[in-house]
């Protein structure tokens, strides 16, 4: 049952008040703690849709806001009725409505059909913390906007949250971009989204991504993307976890094993408290006894490997799908660092520097090149050493993680550049 009440923070509360926002009724999103001008603007959006205004987001409140987080509304068609009449009267334009209805024309609506209605925004917020939530609500609208991209589950997290891929494109390369495996490293999440939707309205105009050709990258390569590959710990961070929870009690249990680190800013791993990017059979071995004697020995906040390769319901999604599909390509993006890390100690990639130096050329960031292994049994590693295909960890932006959300602008174009080139690079082929 979905309740937020006055005191209530954290990620769901910011959900709201841009829902709220979106909806013209703007709480002045300031500090995400629900009270004063945001109870004051859910009462006034309840008195709108007739909802009884006591100032709570209950479960029928909630289902009001959410067309304005999807992004669309659904709207029957009446008599006297245009596109760009509806387009008006919605606050959405005749182009986007098309995009939606692929089927549908100004010369066949039919009164009392349906009809898709994107509302004028981006569905992709990247001012707001992220949460397993507000991903499904914005990949659902990016699927309804662009009917190419497709949205499949392929897994379930500890917390049985849905761990879920977008796939566009029609190609036989195959490339593969994943994000938050570590939950405090959660504003990867929107720099995927972001990619997904500025790819997508170029595939749609028949425009280039600058240099990108993107109506034949749509043809010549499949994209797949897992925004979240760590649900369960991303909620934990960013404030979507009830902590009145038993999960959230077991997972403060968990910290205290690691009192210096910092809880809940600090926590990378799952809800098992292990570290889903040691938890992949590459050297595991390795780095278990790496990560032992510097004193993870048992689940926590970061650092600690499981109790055997792939024993987490996260890494194997991952490693399932990675087999099925045969990937050509990956980008996993991490931070902080401003790094790039190519090669899995004496594995090298047929063209993996080459490709690497590219992205660092293009982003300012510095592609490594260490003598030895310095990691194991990351999902990097395991590919390369797999497949010896080109396999990146990206580690974005710097500062402390989590890296603020309203510093996004400042962090996204060096890896818009570097998942551009990633993309395309099978174009000149």
């Amino acid at each position: 049952m979905f309740l937020i009440k006055e005191g209530d923070g954290g990620s769901l509360v910011q959900l709201v008040q841009l829902g709220l926002k979106r909806a013209g009724f703007d709480p002045l999103l300031i500090d995400g703690i629900f009270g004063g001008r945001t109870k004051s603007a859910v009462i006034d959006f309840q008195k709108s849709r007739g909802l009884s205004p006591d100032g709570i987001v209950g479960k029928n409140t909630f289902n009001a806001l959410r067309p304005f987080l999807t992004g669309y509304t659904v709207y029957t068609v009446q008599g006297g009725d245009s596109l760009y009449s509806i387009a008006n009267k919605l606050g959405s334009t005749v182009a986007l409505i098309e995009n939606a209805n692929p089927n549908v024309s100004q010369y066949n609506l039919r009164i009392g059909s349906s009809l898709i209605v994107p509302f004028n925004f981006s569905p992709v917020p990247t001012n707001i913390a992220y949460s397993s939530l507000l991903l499904e609500l914005v990949c659902e609208g990016l699927a309804v906007r662009f009917p190419f991209i497709s949205v499949e589950v392929v897994g379930r997290s500890v917390l049985d949250k849905p761990i879920i891929m977008l796939k566009m494109g029609k190609g036989e390369n195959k490339v593969f971009f994943n994000a938050s495996h570590h939950a405090n490293e959660w504003i990867t999440t929107p720099m995927v989204l972001k990619f997904v939707e500025e790819y997508a309205n170029s595939v749609v105009n028949a425009t280039y991504m600058d240099t990108v050709n993107a109506e034949y990258t749509f043809d010549n390569t499949t994209l797949y993307v897992v925004p979240m590959v760590n649900p369960d710990g991303v909620d934990l961070v960013t404030g979507a976890m009830e902590r009145d929870g038993e999960a959230y009690y077991d997972l403060v249990l968990l910290a205290n094993n690691y009192p210096s680190i910092p809880f809940p800013t600090g926590w990378k791993a799952n809800a098992k408290g292990v570290d889903l990017n040691l938890n992949y059979p590459a050297m595991w071995e390795q780095a278990k006894s790496q990560k032992f004697l510097a004193g993870f020995t048992k689940p926590g906040p970061a650092n600690f490997v499981g109790y055997a390769p792939l024993d987490q319901p996260e890494s194997r999604a991952i490693l399932n799908i990675s087999r099925e599909i045969m990937f050509d390509l990956t980008v996993s993006l991490h931070t902080q660092g401003e790094e790039i890390y190519w090669r899995f100690g004496s594995y090298q990639p047929e063209g993996g520097r080459e490709l690497g130096e590219k992205m660092a050329a293009v982003s300012g960031y510095t592609l490594t090149d260490p003598v030895e292994f310095q990691s194991f049994a990351g999902y990097k590693d395991w590919f390369i050493m797999t497949y010896l295909k080109p396999a990146y960890t990206i580690e974005a932006g710097r500062g402390v993680n989590p890296l603020p959300i309203e510093k996004f602008a400042d962090f996204y174009p060096a890896v818009r550049e570097i998942l551009k080139v990633a993309l395309s690079h099978f174009n000149n082929e």
